[in-house]
């Protein structure tokens, strides 16, 4: 999704926000397992969260660097639901706790086929104006190609976005390039990311991140630094994520 710097100085908890968000997270640690979704990279995969699933990813925080300034998001939520075996629909939000606002919003849907190792796929989110400003919405879309062997997978993303939410039209692409190494419980990977626009210069960032799979829960973690001057000077989140099967009545009436 696409996103917009800003000029946020201090993380200020309201004590009633800390007891919902840990209410929900220890809502959702006793009845889920771990989901296999991709913060904290920018890049996803060619696959979907399978029929009748919910995965849920929760960013405890974002953090970026550029020279003086720092911009902190919190929380972060991109939860997905599967619809049959290769169909997704999506949603993302974020919120900018120091601007009592919520920062980035988005719907959308992914398709996506794994065979034999090899997938391939489509994502494509309507960018949502949710600020009070914001009154038209965009679009974003991707190609996506992933290859899979027993020591790593290898994730690519390419498309084209549009997104007349600010006060001037942003049109642009954005690619990126995402290798894994799983070991066990670990996923280590690596990540180079790069987006240009008709508002900003090219941005280049290269990342690192890991994933520790817990018995119900993901921990995952990345840490993206700035290549040249247009990118930020740093990036880093954490995330839990989740998964979890819904019950289909239907389907085991007729079963």
């Amino acid at each position: 999704m696409t996103s917009r710097q800003g000029q946020r100085t201090k993380l200020r908890w309201a004590p009633t926000s800390r007891t919902i968000l840990s209410a929900l997270v220890m809502t959702f640690i006793g009845l889920s397992s771990p989901a296999s979704a991709f913060p904290p990279y920018r890049s996803t995969d060619a696959e979907t969260a399978g029929d009748d699933t919910l995965e849920a990813r929760i960013g405890l925080l974002r953090l970026q660097v550029n020279d003086s300034h720092s911009t902190r998001t919190t929380p972060l939520s991109r939860i997905n639901y599967g619809i049959g075996p290769h169909f997704e629909v999506i949603s993302e939000f974020e919120y900018a706790i120091d601007d009592n606002q919520m920062d980035e919003g988005a719907l959308g849907f992914k398709w996506a086929k794994l065979e034999s190792d090899r997938g391939i796929g489509v994502e494509t989110l309507v960018l949502l104006p949710v600020q009070s400003e914001q009154s038209d919405a965009g679009l974003e879309s991707q190609f996506i190609r992933t290859w899979r062997d027993e020591r790593s997978r290898v994730h690519v993303n390419a498309g084209m976005f549009y997104d007349p939410r600010g006060a001037s039209t942003e049109r642009g692409w954005r690619a990126s390039a995402l290798a894994e190494f799983p070991r066990d419980r670990l996923r280590p990977g690596v990540e180079l990311f790069v987006r240009d626009s008709n508002l900003t210069d090219t941005r280049m960032q290269a990342g690192v991140g890991l994933i520790a799979s817990l018995e119900r829960v993901e921990i995952r973690t990345g840490l993206h630094v700035g290549l040249n001057d247009a990118a930020p000077d740093l990036e880093a989140s954490v995330w839990l994520s989740w998964k979890w099967q819904v019950p289909n009545e239907a389907k085991q009436e007729t079963r």
